[in-house]
């Protein structure tokens, strides 16, 4: 029997520049195997996560049809399933494309070892970022802790490779009968929800897949950069990509999103400036920044980075973070955001720090509990991206914005929002308030408030705490850290 190659599939689930998946189809016959990965160690993905996965799953197994391959989909935990599929598929080659969080990697070094020792031979690759953690360091090679210095060393590197066509054949390898786990088809892994089916927000406004993410890059390119640097600070406009959730998923990788912008600009086609461009790489750079900590700061998403904050005294008040989760809070720009992640499972990024300082400062809510709702909630929840942007608001993080700049969820609100379009659209039942009022509706009179259908405190609450006095409990909290730096600021 001839031996087969194996590609194992994970945050990756597209055709195109995607080295590991290519290297194993180079080789002859492949085999393709997704795992939903059960194993105790790892954290498993949030309930929004799921529903997308399900979905590119099936988007992905389709693409690999109509090259004429299969994708095998196994239930349980790699360490068991993985070793067991190769000695059973005659299996010599094993390729998969590298993860960075910490369970990943111990998971990754055992197999390897196992693999290797029983005449395996494994490679991995590097298929999700432009540059690996370890390439980018300090003049004494050090890992960085600042994003402006790390994003000038990574460009300083240069263009990221070419990226790699999709194999035009797939060759299955034949799927051993009687294997632990296995599923026969995406539906049956219960990814999606059913009761209650929550769900149908995100199927209105998501199309997950390699196609859909192309797609998304193209419209975006053709008529989202124009006025990028500027616009995406303003939720009501569709003026950010989009992306976010595609590039989680592995759907398409940050080299072709470089190289597409590149070709784009080069031959006119995408109708923004070079401050746009930039601007929207530097996006591609926090997210490299942020992955390039998780690897040196193993268990970013339950310890902070500043050692300071182990200290720190958090409140415990169920029935305000349970306002937060709801979008009850009485602030009518974080409700809005709270909202909108509940219907569509995302939030624009300049509404997400707001929300994520209401929470942490005004409601001095360990972070920790904002971003276990976020991995449970965001299409987009990335173990990376999720923790270091928790931790860069908390001011517990690398490179974090000082814990004394506090968001005003008013101001926030009216300088973004400035004619309330956004919140209207997720707070209907307060979307009769005039403009003045939108981001404040306590300030309203009583004549507005009746015109525009609102009682306080039963058709929408009342601030569940008064931002003066929640501000002056963060700064106090702050204070009491030790070697506590800086002077009181806020925007």
């Amino acid at each position: 029997m001839t031996a087969a190659s194996l590609f194992w599939f994970r945050d990756d689930l597209r055709l195109a520049d995607n080295p590991g998946l290519r290297a194993a189809c180079a080789r002859g016959e492949a085999l393709l195997v997704y795992i939903l990965d059960e194993g105790g160690d790892r954290r498993a993905l949030g309930g929004a996560a799921r529903w997308w996965l399900s979905r590119s799953l099936a988007a992905l197994a389709e693409q690999i049809a109509r090259r004429g391959g299969e994708l095998l989909i196994l239930r349980g935990d790699p360490a068991t399933l993985l070793p067991d599929l190769v000695a059973k598929a005659g299996v010599d080659y094993v390729a998969w494309n590298r993860r960075y969080e910490d369970g990943a990697l111990r998971l990754d070094k055992a197999l390897k070892t196992q693999l290797r020792e029983a005449g395996v031979t494994v490679e991995s690759f590097n298929a999700a970022l432009l540059n690996e953690p370890w390439e980018v360091t300090t003049m004494t090679g050090q890992p960085m802790k600042v994003f402006t210095p790390y994003w000038k060393a990574a460009r300083a590197r240069g263009e990221p490779a070419t990226p790699l066509p999709a194999p035009a054949k797939i060759r299955p390898a034949g799927i051993p009968a009687r294997l632990a786990g296995r599923v026969r088809d995406v539906a049956a892994l219960g990814l999606e929800p059913t009761g209650p089916d929550w769900a149908g927000g995100l199927r209105e406004a998501w199309s997950p897949g390699e196609a859909s993410a192309r797609k998304r890059l193209s419209d975006f390119l053709d008529s989202g950069l124009a006025g990028y640097r500027d616009g995406r600070d303003s939720p009501a406009r569709a003026a950010t990509s989009r992306l976010s959730p595609h590039l989680r998923f592995g759907e398409i990788g940050p080299r072709q999103i470089w190289h597409a912008l590149a070709a784009a600009r080069e031959a006119g086609e995408a109708a923004g400036s070079a401050a746009d461009a930039e601007k929207f790489l530097s996006e591609l750079g926090w997210r490299e920044f942020s992955y390039h900590l998780l690897f040196h700061n193993p268990g970013l998403e339950t310890r902070s980075y500043n050692p300071r904050f182990a200290a720190f005294p958090w409140e415990t008040d169920a029935a305000a973070l349970r306002a937060w989760q709801r979008g009850l809070t009485g602030y009518p720009i974080v409700d809005a955001g709270m909202r909108e992640l509940w219907q569509t499972g995302w939030m624009h990024n300049r509404v997400r720090m707001v929300v994520a300082s209401f929470l942490i400062k005004h409601l001095l809510t360990d972070w920790r509990e904002g971003e276990a709702w976020f991995w449970d909630t965001l299409v987009d929840a990335d173990p990376a991206n999720n923790a270091a942007s928790w931790q860069w608001v908390a001011g517990s993080g690398a490179d974090a914005a000082p814990y004394f700049r506090i968001f005003n969820p008013v101001t926030q609100g009216e300088t973004h929002d400035p004619d309330g379009s956004y919140v209207r659209r997720f707070l209907p039942e307060i979307a009769g308030l005039p403009d003045s009022r939108i981001h404040a509706p306590w300030t309203a009179s009583a004549k507005e408030l009746k015109a525009a259908g609102i009682t306080l405190g039963e058709t929408y609450p009342r601030p569940v705490i008064d931002l003066a006095f929640g501000r002056r409990r963060a700064l106090e909290a702050l204070a009491s850290l030790p070697d506590t730096r800086g002077d009181a600021a806020g925007n």
